[in-house]
């Protein structure tokens, strides 16, 4: 059997204890990406916080460019056909917005280091050849959400006064900062945290 080379997928034939390092160093290496920055964190950094030699991570990744495509493109391909597919259900406009909405609060619990690199680093990644693929993952999702709002306002159940685009904006911007402090296992749940938050957009505070 082949060994795979530096950078390259693992595949489901590789021996456990290899595949289970190399999930160890792409997990720290989203912490540190998440908390410290991308380009302030080093390979050594990463080797440090995993408790490895810096060389080790060679074996693994051909470069910190690597680890952060690996769960950065699958973090958004994963999102994106979430959306996809919440929008081809075809249901009511305002149950489609909803599912979006929960969709994305359940990446924020359950992979916050992807989410939070995507917010911090998005801007700087996109515009750099390798990483073109965030930009257009981006519009992409975007586009979903604007075509669910406007179906809305079709349907009269959105306000035919609102830019679907700064509607689309305050959404977006107001569910993804919960990441910064949002903590799975803490004193609300992931459903409670939804819950209030479509409560407050379709009921208002007052």
């Amino acid at each position: 059997m082949g060994v795979a080379r530096s950078g390259e997928a693992t595949t489901g034939r590789e021996p456990g204890a290899r595949r289970g390092r190399r999930d160890q160093l792409l997990e720290v290496a989203a912490g540190l990406f998440a908390t410290k920055g991308y380009a302030e964190t080093t390979m050594r950094d990463i080797a440090d916080a995993t408790g490895i030699l810096a060389g080790s991570i060679y074996h693994h990744f051909s470069s910190k460019e690597a680890m952060l495509d690996e769960f950065l493109r699958g973090f958004l391909v994963d999102l994106h056909e979430r959306f996809s597919a919440a929008e081809r259900k075809n249901a009511d406009p305002q149950e489609t917005l909803s599912e979006l909405i929960r969709i994305s609060f359940s990446c924020i619990h359950d992979s916050p280091h992807a989410v939070a690199v995507y917010q911090n680093e998005s801007a700087n990644l996109k515009r750099q050849e390798a990483f073109a693929y965030v930009g257009d993952y981006g519009a992409r999702s975007e586009q979903i959400w604007l075509r669910v709002l406007t179906a809305g306002q079709e349907a009269g159940v959105v306000r035919p006064d609102l830019d679907v685009k700064v509607a689309y904006l305050f959404i977006r911007d107001a569910v993804w900062s919960a990441v910064h402090w949002y903590r799975p296992g803490g004193q609300l749940s992931l459903e409670t945290v939804a819950d209030q938050y479509l409560d407050l957009l379709y009921g208002g505070l007052f």
